[in-house]
């Protein structure tokens, strides 16, 4: 996605050779017209797949679930990292380490909202180490939904996020795909054409 990659020309800081900072447009102050052409771009790759829901985790992933369910016109849900007392018992449940906070959640995600007659979409801002995405495809799996594919906004393809989830057959979709990255110096993989 070319003005996706174009803001993180732009915009984007980068810290270090993994960490990139997009918080004045995607995850902190948020571009409401770009996250909404973000949810259109994941509806169009994900279409034909009668999705019934789309499921993120809290809270940088909210507004492309978000923008992503109103294109599709389904409900999104979102796995929270802290149970609250409103929960009760019944939940699934999965940790997930975040690399940018250095720590480890215990996400959990009311059962009532995830069902074996789901066709589920995950969307997430990023994909890097994989764990939370990997946490939430344990939650798909555990509730007998369908995990029809992952969308994430940004992809650090040089670590091993990817490769995790398509060693468990899970299509994923990166509107853009960053190869290296260093203080002033960005590469990005081109984006593949889909056809479907």
């Amino acid at each position: 996605m070319k003005v996706l990659q174009e803001r993180i020309r732009q915009e984007g800081e980068i810290l270090s050779d993994t960490v990139l900072k997009v918080d004045s447009f995607l995850n902190h102050q948020v571009d409401p017209m770009l996250a909404l052409e973000i949810g259109r771009e994941f509806g169009r790759r994900f279409r034909d797949e009668q999705i019934t829901k789309v499921l993120t985790i809290e809270a940088s992933g909210i507004q492309f679930a978000m923008a992503t369910a109103i294109d599709l016109q389904v409900p999104f849900v979102y796995a929270k990292k802290k149970k609250a007392i409103t929960q009760g018992e019944q939940v699934f449940s999965a940790p997930v380490h975040s690399f940018t906070k250095g720590e480890t959640y215990q996400i959990s995600l009311a059962r009532k909202y995830l069902t074996p007659g789901d066709k589920v979409l995950i969307v997430d801002d990023f994909l890097a180490t994989g764990a939370a995405l990997v946490g939430l495809a344990d939650m798909v799996e555990e509730s007998g939904a369908e995990l029809v594919g992952v969308g994430c906004v940004i992809e650090k393809s040089f670590q091993e996020g990817r490769g995790l989830l398509e060693e468990r057959g899970i299509r994923v979709h990166s509107l853009a795909r960053i190869a290296s990255m260093s203080p002033g110096q960005i590469e990005f993989i081109e984006e593949e054409m889909y056809i479907y």
